[in-house]
């Protein structure tokens, strides 16, 4: 094993429901977005199929199965309600500032969401102070979650192996992404989507491990990986 990967030597960290409380927005609009264009769906669905996959795979994965084409603009529409709701509502996870700070490890972000939105999101709440440059998002890669591309090219640019990451997540793409990239996952579940089952259940048969719902055990999470 090479040297660097007998020990934690780097945390990523999901935003969408991780870092910030986002999920029940998003999936609020792409629901509504979807509901518009004649795809029979509701929020449950959306959010048991779609939590964490970036926006072409989802819409990938509604012409398939749905045999809906979104329009042109479809995508641009729910970015820009998602966006103004976030300048609304959108608040960072509680304590997940302080639990950062005190990480005493380098820390980055790797997300699904596009590089605007994610930097909108971490600037609105304070959080990107925390991580400066350390913001990754799946358009800098072929492939986005479930495939572990993000998490691989995140390491690499922190400069840490794969074996010595521990991600932060709370859908079942990002646990299976993280887990392809040989990384320790722990499974997020203080996120307002994940009113339905505090315990994981789909995070832990996806392989994290453990689940926390409050970032005052993101300590002895890492302490312990």
């Amino acid at each position: 094993m090479d040297a660097r990967a007998k020990q934690l030597g780097l945390v990523i960290f999901d935003c969408d429901g991780v870092l910030v409380d986002s999920e029940p927005l998003s999936l609020a609009c792409l629901t509504a977005g979807l509901v518009r264009i004649g795809v029979a769906i509701d929020l449950a669905t959306v959010r048991r199929r779609f939590t964490g996959m970036a926006m072409p795979s989802i819409m990938a994965q509604v012409a398939q199965d749905y045999g809906v084409t979104a329009p042109p603009d479809f995508v641009a529409a729910v970015k820009e309600e998602t966006l103004a709701l976030f300048d609304a509502e959108l608040k960072a996870m509680r304590g997940v500032a302080a639990a950062v700070a005190a990480l005493g490890l380098p820390s980055c972000v790797a997300s699904s969401s596009d590089p605007v939105r994610l930097r909108h999101s971490l600037t609105l709440t304070g959080l990107l102070p925390l991580f400066g440059a350390h913001v990754f998002s799946s358009s800098q890669v072929a492939r986005g979650k479930p495939f572990p591309d993000l998490f691989l090219f995140a390491a690499a640019r922190m400069g840490v192996a794969p074996e010595a990451c521990l991600v932060i997540e709370d859908s079942v793409p990002g646990v299976t992404a993280a887990r392809s990239a040989g990384m320790r996952v722990a499974g997020f579940t203080g996120g307002g989507h994940w009113g339905h089952d505090p315990a994981g259940a789909d995070l832990v048969r996806a392989g994290a491990a453990p689940i926390f719902s409050d970032f005052s055990d993101l300590a002895a999470i890492v302490e312990g990986a």
